[in-house]
C-alpha cells in the first residue's frame, strides 16, 4: 500500500515523485523499461534549463533517478498490465505484483510511430530502427537516412553528421518542421543533404539494409537506391501509451486533465506526453509531474 503510484519514471514521472516524497508522502513509481524514458535515449538534451552543455540522454536519465531515489522515491522495474482506477483505492497490477494507493498518476508517455513499411519488421535492429546515441559510432564513414523533420529528428540528423559519411534527412512536407536554430545547423553541416516531399517505401536486406525506396508526395513515383550497409533511423512522431486505461475517456488516444492534472476519475491524474496538451517538452513534462504531485498529496 502506498500513498501515491506512479506510472511511468520519464522527467514527469520522477518529477512527481520527488514532489510526492517531499511532501512526506510515500511513493512508488513503476517503470517498465529505464528510468528517463524516450529522453533517455536522445544523443543530446537541449534547452532544458540547467544542462551541461552537450549533455546525453543516459546522463540525464541517471541524474533523474538518483536525484529520486536520494529524496526516497522507490522506484520498481515492473511492466504494468492492468489497472483499477476507479474506487477509492486504486489497483495497478503487473505480471509479478499488485499494489494498492488512493491517488495513481500515469506518466507512462508515448511510443515510437510505426512506418508499417514493406521489411520494417525484418531489418529492425538490422539497420533500421536505429538509434543515434547507441549506435552511431557503428556507422562511422557510412551513409544514414533520418526519417521525420520535426526537432528531435533533425537535432539526431545533426549528431549522426559528426559520424556518418553522408547524412540524407527525408521528411513528407515542403519543408522542415523543426526551429530555426537547427535548420540553420543543417545548411551549416556540408555532410547533410535534405529530401522533402518524400517518404520512404520500403527496405530491402537480409542481415542490413541493401536498398531503400522513396516515394514522392506530389507525384506518386518510387525511386529505389542501392545503398548497402546503410543505417536508418526512424523519428517519425510517438503515439500514447493509454491501451490499459479503459476506465478513461481519452481524446485520439490521449488522456484529458484538468488545470491540476487530475482526469475524469476522482484521484487519478494525467502527466507528460500521455496527456492531451499543446507542447511536449522535458519543462513542459517536468511542469506537469510537480502540479499532480502537489495536488494529490493534499
Amino acid at each position: 500500500m502506498y500513498d501515491i503510484i506512479i506510472i511511468g519514471a520519464g522527467p514527469a514521472g520522477i518529477s512527481a515523485g520527488i514532489y510526492a516524497a517531499s511532501r512526506g508522502k510515500k511513493a512508488l513509481i513503476l517503470e517498465k523499461n529505464q528510468v528517463g524514458g524516450l529522453i533517455g535515449k536522445v544523443s543530446t538534451v537541449t534547452h532544458y534549463v540547467g544542462v551541461s552543455k552537450g549533455e546525453t540522454g543516459y546522463i540525464f536519465a541517471e541524474k533523474l533517478k538518483t536525484q529520486a531515489e536520494n529524496a526516497g522515491v522507490e522506484i520498481i522495474k515492473e511492466d504494468v498490465v492492468r489497472v483499477e482506477l476507479k474506487g477509492e483505492i486504486k489497483k495497478v497490477c503487473t505480471n509479478e505484483h499488485e499494489y494498492l494507493a488512493p491517488k495513481i498518476i500515469l506518466a507512462n508517455g508515448t511510443s515510437p510511430r510505426k512506418l508499417n513499411i514493406e521489411g520494417e519488421k525484418q531489418l529492425f535492429g538490422k539497420g533500421f530502427g536505429m538509434n543515434a546515441a547507441r549506435d552511431a559510432r557503428q556507422y562511422q564513414g557510412k551513409n544514414v537516412y533520418v526519417i521525420g523533420g520535426a526537432d528531435g529528428a533533425v537535432k539526431e540528423a545533426l549528431y549522426l553528421a559528426k559520424y556518418a559519411s553522408e547524412v540524407t534527412i527525408v521528411h513528407f512536407e515542403e519543408s522542415l518542421g523543426c526551429i530555426s536554430e537547427f535548420k540553420e545547423k543543417v545548411i551549416k553541416t556540408p555532410n547533410i543533404k535534405v529530401r522533402l516531399n518524400t517518404r520512404l517505401h520500403g527496405v530491402y536486406g537480409v542481415d542490413n539494409v541493401e536498398s531503400l525506396e522513396f516515394s514522392d508526395e506530389k507525384t506518386g513515383a518510387i525511386e529505389t537506391i542501392a545503398d548497402p550497409g546503410c543505417g536508418v533511423f526512424v523519428y517519425a512522431g510517438t503515439l500514447p501509451n493509454t491501451d490499459i486505461y479503459t476506465e478513461l475517456k481519452l481524446d485520439n488516444g490521449f488522456i484529458p486533465v484538468n488545470e491540476n492534472m487530475e482526469t475524469e476519475i476522482a484521484g487519478v491524474y494525467a502527466i507528460g506526453d500521455i496527456r492531451v496538451k499543446k507542447i511536449r517538452q522535458v519543462s513542459t513534462a517536468v511542469s506537469d509531474g510537480t502540479i499532480a504531485a502537489i495536488h494529490a498529496a493534499m
